[in-house]
């Protein structure tokens, strides 16, 4: 975000709900160095605080690694397991934002992303996608964003090793994110 929120057309300063239904929190990891599997979790919360001075803004979410879905069930058993997210033992990931910032022509969120109680810096290029009413009397914001983690930094690293080098799982997984707010009344 900027400090002239006239970049933003229609920027509104509160809090904000992030509305799970219309929110996607998804990944994508390559897969024996030939393919990419895609992935989304299916429950998500979170908090977007949009300050007067928008680079002040600030965002915090919680998913459920229980809710992995990768459109088979037997990978999503999988991912769930000891091995990678460990979700009996850690049910959630979190992130938590420390600061926003221009990076060239795009708007950066610094944070900190825990998995499996590993807490690594994580950098997220943000798009505002904008703000609005609802239909039912409410106010609506829009807002993506991208990033890439390195999987054995928060404990995923299993031995998958390919006989003829490479890995099953990449170590980079690309992080994308669609989150739709309700402003706070």
């Amino acid at each position: 975000m900027t400090s002239d929120a006239v970049e933003f057309p229609g920027y509104i300063a509160g809090t904000w709900e992030i509305d799970p239904v219309h929110s996607y929190v998804g990944f994508i990891a390559r897969h024996l160095m030939v393919s990419k599997v895609r992935g989304r979790f299916n429950t998500v919360e979170g908090q977007i605080i949009t300050a007067e001075n928008p680079s002040a803004s600030s965002a915090t979410a919680t998913i459920d690694m229980t809710s992995v879905d990768t459109g088979n069930a037997q990978r999503d058993s999988d991912i769930k397991g000891a091995m990678l997210f460990d979700a009996d033992n850690h049910p959630t990931m979190t992130y938590r934002s420390t600061g926003i910032r221009r990076k060239g022509d795009a708007f950066v969120a610094d944070g900190e992303l825990t998995i499996k109680g590993i807490t690594r810096p994580v950098e997220l290029e943000v798009e505002v996608g904008g703000f609005g009413p609802d239909p039912f009397g409410g106010t609506r914001a829009g807002f993506s964003a991208t990033g890439e983690i390195d999987r054995t930094e928060f404990g995923m690293n299993p031995e998958l090793k390919l006989p003829t080098g490479g890995v099953v799982i990449s170590e980079k997984i690309q992080l994308t994110i669609e989150a739709e707010a309700t402003l706070k009344t």
